[in-house]
C-alpha cells in the first residue's frame, strides 16, 4: 500500500533559527524525546498530527483491541461497534471501556465526547450518516485514522492481505498513537505464536461462512479470512474472487463440497444458528462437511484484519486437530 510516514524532530533552536531569530544555543536534547510530527497517507486521506491522540473514539472491535493490545485503554473516551467480547487478556483494561454504541454512532455523540481523532475499523464508519465525513470532521478539529487494510480506494486497498502486511498496519498504528515499543513487542509476540504453528497437512478445502441465508456472505480471496485460511493450511474455496468478502450462492457451494465449514460466530448472527440452518436444509445436508460435523467457529472480530487474526489460526488448527483433521480425514 501507498502509506507514507514522516518523522520531523523540532527543537527550540532550530524553530527559531527558521524564524530567522537568534537566540543562545539551547540545551542538547535527545532526539528520541524531542516532539515529533507524524504524516500519514490514509487511505488517500493526509492525517498529520503534532502530538499523540490523547481522547480516541474507536468504532469497530478492531480498532478498539489495537489500543488495548498497544497498552492505551485510558485514551479511549468512547467505543462503539464492538462485535463481541473483548479477549480475556485485555477484560481488565476494558472493564470500563465507554460504550457509546451498538453500531456505527451518530456525529452527534461521537462530537459530544470532545475527541481529537476517530479510528475507525471501515470507511463506512466516517460518512455523514455515521460519526462524520472525514474533511468535516477535519474542519471540527477533529483528526480521523481508518485502519489501512479497511481502504476500499484501489490504490490504497492490499492486493492481498498477508501477515505482513498486518504488522506493518500494527507499526503503523503504533507511530501514530506514539506506541512503537508496544507495536514492536507485539508484533514479535504474534511472529513467535505464528512460527510455533503446525498447519494442517491434509490438504483440505475450507468455507468461511459470515452471515446470510438466501446467498450465503463468505471470506473471499484477499482479506483476513484468506490469510487465516492459507496459515492455518485450509484451501478457501472462494479465494479465486478477487475480494475480501464477497456472496456465494448455495449451487456453487454444493459444487465445491468444502471438508470444513468455517462458521462465524456474531451475537446477531450466531454459528449455532447458521449449523441449524446447514443441517435443516435437505440439500446443504448433504455436504460431506455437514454430515460429518466438520464445524470450526470464529468471533465475527477475529476474522476481520486486527490483532486477534493470530490466534484464529491458533483456534482454527487446535480445533482441525481436536477433529482429527490436522494430519487427513478420518
Amino acid at each position: 500500500m501507498p502509506r507514507r510516514f514522516a518523522f520531523i524532530p523540532l527543537s527550540a533552536a532550530g524553530i527559531l533559527a527558521l524564524a530567522g531569530c537568534t537566540a543562545a544555543p539551547a540545551p542538547a536534547t535527545p532526539a528520541d524525546t524531542l516532539p515529533r510530527i507524524v504524516v500519514v497517507d490514509n487511505c488517500g486521506f493526509e492525517l498529520t498530527l503534532d502530538s499523540a491522540p490523547e481522547r480516541i473514539v474507536t468504532i469497530k472491535s478492531t480498532t478498539t483491541e489495537m489500543l488495548l493490545a498497544l497498552g492505551l485503554a485510558d485514551r479511549i473516551v468512547g467505543a462503539a461497534f464492538l462485535d463481541g467480547p473483548v479477549p480475556d487478556r485485555w477484560a481488565d483494561d476494558a472493564t470500563n471501556l465507554p460504550v457509546i454504541s451498538d453500531f456505527a454512532p451518530a456525529q452527534e455523540a461521537v462530537l459530544e465526547l470532545e475527541p481529537d481523532l476517530v479510528y475507525a475499523g471501515w470507511e463506512s464508519n466516517l460518512t455523514a450518516d455515521t460519526a462524520g465525513e472525514r474533511d468535516t470532521l477535519a474542519a471540527l478539529g477533529v483528526d480521523s485514522y481508518v485502519a489501512p487494510s479497511a481502504c476500499k480506494d484501489p490504490g490504497y486497498q492490499p492486493d492481498k492481505l498477508t501477515f505482513d502486511v498486518l504488522f506493518d498496519e500494527i507499526t503503523e498504528a503504533g507511530r501514530v498513537f506514539r506506541a512503537d515499543d508496544a507495536a514492536a513487542a507485539l508484533i514479535a509476540e504474534q511472529r513467535a505464536a505464528l512460527a510455533s504453528l503446525e498447519p494442517s497437512t491434509a490438504g483440505l478445502s475450507a468455507l468461511w461462512y459470515s452471515s446470510g441465508t438466501d446467498t450465503p456472505y463468505v471470506g473471499a480471496g484477499i482479506g483476513a479470512p484468506q490469510m487465516i485460511l492459507e496459515a492455518a493450511g485450509l484451501r478457501n474455496v472462494a479465494a479465486n474472487v478477487r475480494d475480501t468478502w464477497t456472496s456465494l450462492g448455495w449451487e456453487a457451494i454444493i459444487e465445491a463440497n468444502p471438508d470444513v465449514i468455517v462458521l462465524v460466530d456474531a451475537s446477531w448472527n450466531t454459528a449455532a444458528t447458521k449449523m441449524d440452518l446447514l443441517r435443516s436444509n435437505p440439500v446443504t445436508a448433504q455436504l460431506e462437511a455437514v454430515k460429518n460435523e466438520r464445524f470450526i467457529t470464529i468471533p465475527f472480530a477475529a476474522g476481520e484484519a486486527g490483532v486477534r487474526n493470530v490466534d484464529a489460526v491458533v483456534s482454527i488448527t487446535a480445533q482441525l486437530d481436536e477433529l482429527g483433521l490436522g494430519r487427513g480425514l478420518d
